[in-house]
């Protein structure tokens, strides 16, 4: 009786770590395209993943207090150009995540700097179309320590997610890359949203804090 106790209890353990790594990724990128990543560990409130090359149109620096309205100044700008304001007309496909990269300020009333880029698709990224004020990023194979979070983007709780990724780093092999080697020094982490502001349950969005590629990584 013992046995078969454990093994249900093996079974079910099993259940919620499959059922866990399912649901971390974004059932957004099932309906729309979003950047290719492998995952390359998995700890207590965060994953580490490595992203393939990707192009980024980008609107920005936007220099406001509030993340969440530079995010819907710059999407706005951001939606007209994949209608096709861009120098060849040309109508791109909605992808995901909006990402906005944060460049916090130093005081509680200070304006802070967002970027914010919408995934140029694959078939577009040999030859991005240009368009006025806006510019294209194109980043090599990028590494990417990530916590996931549900709900709405707020401004009131984004910092604590960041900090919250932060800290569930301290103590891993990840936490040197993560300070040490940021791809932007200028930008202390990104916020990735996946949904549309019409979808109120199953929200997904995403801090992601880049490094570079150690020579060899403690697993």
């Amino acid at each position: 009786m013992a046995r078969v106790h454990a093994l249900f209890l093996l079974h079910l353990l099993s259940y919620f770590l499959v059922a866990s790594a399912l649901a971390s990724f974004p059932p957004t990128c099932e309906r729309i395209e979003c950047p290719s990543y492998d995952v390359l560990d998995q700890g207590n409130g965060f994953e580490v993943r490595r992203y393939n090359s990707t192009v980024w149109v980008s609107a920005g620096p936007i220099e406001d207090i509030s993340l969440v309205n530079a995010t819907r100044t710059a999407f706005f700008l951001l939606f007209d150009y994949i209608q096709g304001d861009n120098a060849y007309g040309q109508t791109i496909e909605m992808t995901g995540p909006v990402i906005t990269q944060v460049a916090p300020s130093d005081g509680p009333f200070c304006a802070s700097s967002f970027i914010v880029s919408f995934y140029v698709p694959k078939k577009f990224q040999t030859d991005p179309p240009p368009a006025e004020g806006l510019s294209i990023q194109k980043w090599g194979p990028t590494y990417a320590a990530v916590r996931q979070f549900s709900g709405f983007v707020s401004d009131d709780t984004i910092g604590q997610e960041a900090a919250s990724l932060y800290e569930s780093l301290q103590g891993s092999s990840w936490a040197s890359a993560v300070d040490g080697q940021k791809t932007d020094p200028t930008t202390e982490y990104i916020v990735a949203q996946y949904n549309s502001p019409f979808e109120f349950s199953h929200r997904v969005n995403e801090i992601w804090m880049l490094f570079y590629e150690q020579e060899s990584f403690e697993m």
